[in-house]
């Protein structure tokens, strides 16, 4: 014979288990849409311009430089007038729905300098820390293969 006792147990089991039809459902989560674009940082000694364009360059979505941000035109190529451009331009970014970011750094290059401002690692780092994912930093600086002429005259500039 079976005791009664035993089996109800059993029964109340099988009524708090949850259907395998529901469980299903919460853990499937349809994968986020990766919305790119390229954020451009011009950063030299006395000012830094970020424009954030499509993946080929044709859409401006947003821009923003440091003279924007503060008063004094002393101030406009530092790092804390970049960070707020950055602030400025990921904001916008969100807004449109971008997720990830290539990061293209220029310098002025050319006959002038090679190593970008004060204001380009700043923008990186804001970037990096406002939640937008950075695929590839890569530094986009034109430089020169003997074909530009310093100015300034055969015995250089006179002071």
């Amino acid at each position: 014979m079976v005791d009664p006792k035993i089996e109800e147990p059993k029964k109340e089991e099988v009524k708090a288990e949850v259907k395998p039809e529901e469980v299903k459902k919460e853990e499937i989560r349809k994968p986020k849409k990766i919305r790119l674009a390229v954020v451009h940082v011009y950063s030299s000694k006395n000012d830094t311009i970020i424009t954030a364009t499509d993946i080929s360059g044709a859409e401006t979505l947003a821009w923003a430089s440091g003279g924007m941000m503060v008063k004094s035109h002393r101030e406009e190529g530092r790092p804390y007038a970049a960070m707020q451009a950055a602030i400025k331009v990921v904001n916008s970014l969100k807004e449109k729905g971008i997720t990830h970011v290539h990061v293209r750094i220029r310098a002025p290059g050319g006959v002038g300098m090679k190593t970008p401002g004060a204001g380009a690692q700043a923008v990186v780092r804001t970037i990096a820390r406002t939640g937008v994912r950075i695929g590839r930093i890569e530094d986009v600086t034109p430089l020169r293969t003997d074909s530009m002429k310093r100015k300034g005259g055969r015995r250089g500039r006179r002071v």
